[in-house]
C-alpha cells in the first residue's frame, strides 16, 4: 500500500466517524455563534512524521481489534454441558474449555450448587475439574449413594467432533471419581447439536417442569419408541430420574411408570402408615429393568425395617406387611394381678407352608419363573425352639438373592441380592494426556476433595508437588488426611483429571490424622 491510499484510507474512516450536522453544531455555540474566531496556525508535521503518525494509528487499531476478537473468544459459548441424575446442571464452555457460567436447572440443583455460591465459584474454572466438584457434591448429598443409580453427562455443540472429545474426558473423568465413591452408578453420555431437541416439545415458559436440553433429549428417545408427541406424556416422563429413564430406554417400555412419589404413596398405603405425622419412607430404588418392572420402598416404623415392592405401572403392593401399626406397637406394660389358677388351654400349632411355598414367594419377589433360577440353600431357621422362617439363597439373572421368608404365612421378611459377576462395573480408561497451562496447585485440590467427597476446609494438607516426566510437568503428587484416613493422589498438571489414588486409615500408629472412617485400602 502506498503513502498515497494509506492517507485516503484513514481519510475516510475519519470522515464516516466525524458528524456532518452543521446547524446542530452551531445551536450550541451560544453567542459565539455566527462570530469570526481567530484560529492560531500551527506547523504542519514532516512529510516523514505524518507518515509515521498514521501508520502508528493504524497499528493502534488493528491491535485494538485484536484485544477485541480475545475477548470474544474468551466469552463465547463454545459447548453447553448438562449434568443431570435429578438434580440438573448446566455448564456454559469456551474453546478453552474454561466455564464461562454454571446455573441450577431446578430445585434440587441448587442445593447442590450452594457450597459453590450457586455455582459462581465454578466460573473461569477448567471443566473437567468444575465436572469433578459438582459430581462430589452429587455424592455427598446423596443423589448417588443408593444400590444403583446413574448419571447422564450431555455435550451440545456445533462442532460434532468437539462434542466427542468433551464427551469421551468428561465419561473417563466422571467414571474415576464414581468408582471410588459411588461403584454402582451408570455413566450415560451423549453428543446433541445446538438448541434442537428442546423446542420440539416447546416448553420454554417457567410453568413446565425445568429441566435441561440432555435430559429431554432422552425423554425424546423414549417417546420415539412409541410414537408419542404428547406434551403430557413429556411431562410425566420429565420429572422421572436419569436411572428410571435409562431402565426405560433399556427394555424399549413404552408405558409410564408412576415414579417414585406414587410408588411411596402405595407402599404407606398398604402399610398404613399414612396416618403417621412424620416421615417413614427410608429408600426408594426403582427397578424397572426387572421383570415385573417395580419400584422397592424401604419404611422405617418405630425402629423397625419394612421393605415392599410395588408394580411401577400399576401401583400394586406385589410384597411386604400390611398394617405394621398393629404389628410395631410397644408391647404393653406387664400386668401385676396375679394369675388365675386355671391354666389356658394350649393353642394349636399353625402349618408350615413348606419349601415350595416359600421357594414361590421368593421368585415372585426376584422376577422370575421357578425353574429359571440356580438353588444354593433353604433352611428352616428356628427361634427358641420354634420354627420362624425359611432361609433362601439362589442366583438368577447374574445377581445372587438372599430371602427370609415366614414359614407360616409366606411373607417375605427381608431380602437383599448383589451382582454375581464382579467385572460387570469395568474401569475407565483415563483420556490422552495433553499440554498447555498447568492448573495450579488449587484446582488439583479441588480436584481431589471433590474426588474424595470432602470439602476443601475439612483435609489436613501434607503435601503438594508437581511431578515431571522426561523433564515435562506430568502431574500433580498430592497426600492429604481426612476423617481417619491418609489419601494419595496424582491429578493431571494440565486437564485436572485424577490419574490414580489410594488410601489407607491412619489406624496403624504412622499417621496421626485423627477420627473415624474405613479400614483398608483402595487402588485405581
Amino acid at each position: 500500500m502506498t503513502d498515497q491510499e494509506l492517507e485516503a484510507r484513514l481519510a475516510r474512516t475519519v470522515d464516516r466517524a466525524a458528524p456532518k450536522d452543521l446547524e446542530g453544531i452551531l445551536s450550541h455555540c451560544g453567542e459565539q455563534n455566527g462570530k469570526v474566531v481567530p484560529m492560531t496556525k500551527t506547523k504542519t508535521a514532516p512529510k516523514g512524521l505524518r507518515r509515521a503518525l498514521i501508520a502508528a494509528c493504524l497499528a493502534l487499531a488493528l491491535a485494538g481489534g485484536g484485544a477485541g476478537v480475545f475477548y470474544q473468544n474468551a466469552n463465547a459459548v463454545a459447548s453447553v454441558v448438562s449434568i443431570d441424575v435429578n438434580p440438573s446442571i448446566e455448564l456454559r464452555v469456551n474453546r478453552d474449555e474454561k466455564v464461562i457460567s454454571c446455573t441450577p436447572i431446578n430445585e434440587d440443583a441448587k442445593e447442590v450448587l450452594t457450597e459453590m455460591n450457586g455455582g459462581k465459584d465454578l466460573e473461569g474454572a477448567k471443566l473437567t475439574v468444575a465436572v469433578n466438584a459438582i459430581v462430589g457434591a452429587l455424592v455427598r448429598h446423596g443423589y448417588l449413594d443408593g444400590l444403583s443409580n446413574a448419571i447422564l453427562v450431555s455435550v451440545e455443540d456445533k462442532d460434532q467432533t468437539r462434542a466427542a472429545q468433551l464427551e469421551e474426558e468428561l465419561r473417563s473423568s466422571i467414571g474415576s471419581i464414581l468408582e471410588a465413591q459411588a461403584p454402582n452408578t451408570t455413566v450415560l453420555s451423549q453428543t446433541l447439536p445446538q438448541g434442537t431437541v428442546y423446542d420440539t416439545y416447546g416448553h420454554h415458559d417457567e410453568s413446565h417442569h425445568s429441566i435441561s436440553s440432555g435430559k429431554a433429549a432422552l425423554v425424546s428417545q423414549i417417546l420415539a419408541l412409541s410414537g408419542s408427541t404428547d406434551a403430557t406424556d413429556f411431562d410425566k416422563l420429565s420429572v422421572l430420574t436419569v436411572e428410571e429413564l435409562s431402565d426405560l430406554l433399556e427394555t424399549g417400555e413404552t408405558r409410564i411408570p408412576i415414579g417414585k412419589t406414587a410408588a411411596c404413596w402405595a407402599a404407606e398405603e398398604y402399610a398404613g402408615t399414612l396416618v403417621l405425622s412424620s416421615n417413614v419412607v427410608g429408600d426408594v430404588d426403582p427397578e424397572l429393568d426387572k421383570r415385573p418392572a417395580c419400584y422397592e420402598v424401604e419404611l422405617m416404623v418405630n425402629g423397625q425395617k419394612y421393605e415392599y415392592r410395588v408394580d411401577a405401572f400399576t401401583g400394586e403392593v406385589l410384597s411386604g406387611q400390611a398394617d405394621v401399626l398393629k404389628i410395631s406397637q410397644p408391647a404393653p406394660r406387664p400386668d401385676t394381678t396375679p394369675a388365675p389358677d386355671t391354666t389356658p388351654a394350649p393353642t394349636a400349632t399353625p402349618a408350615l407352608i413348606g419349601e415350595d411355598a416359600a421357594w414361590a414367594a421368593a421368585c415372585k419377589y426376584a422376577g422370575c419363573a421357578f425353574g429359571d433360577t440356580q438353588f444354593t440353600k433353604c433352611e428352616l431357621d428356628y427361634e427358641d425352639g420354634v420354627p420362624e422362617k425359611y432361609e433362601l439363597e439362589f442366583c438368577w439373572n447374574g445377581n445372587q438373592y438372599e430371602c427370609e421368608v415366614d414359614c407360616y404365612t409366606g411373607n417375605m421378611l427381608k431380602h437383599e441380592w448383589e451382582v454375581c459377576d464382579e467385572e460387570r462395573h469395568g474401569h475407565h480408561t483415563a483420556a490422552a494426556p495433553v499440554t498447555g497451562p498447568l492448573i495450579g496447585e488449587n484446582a488439583a485440590w479441588s480436584a481431589v476433595c471433590g474426588h474424595a467427597g470432602c470439602g476443601l476446609g475439612d483435609i489436613s494438607y501434607s503435601k503438594c508437588e508437581l511431578d515431571y516426566e522426561d523433564d515435562a510437568p506430568h502431574c500433580y503428587e498430592l497426600e492429604f488426611c481426612w476423617n481417619g484416613n491418609r489419601y494419595e493422589y496424582e491429578v493431571d498438571c494440565y486437564t485436572g483429571a485424577v490419574l490414580q489414588h489410594e488410601w489407607e486409615s491412619c489406624h496403624n500408629g504412622l499417621h496421626n490424622c485423627g477420627g473415624g472412617g474405613h479400614h483398608g485400602r483402595g487402588h485405581h
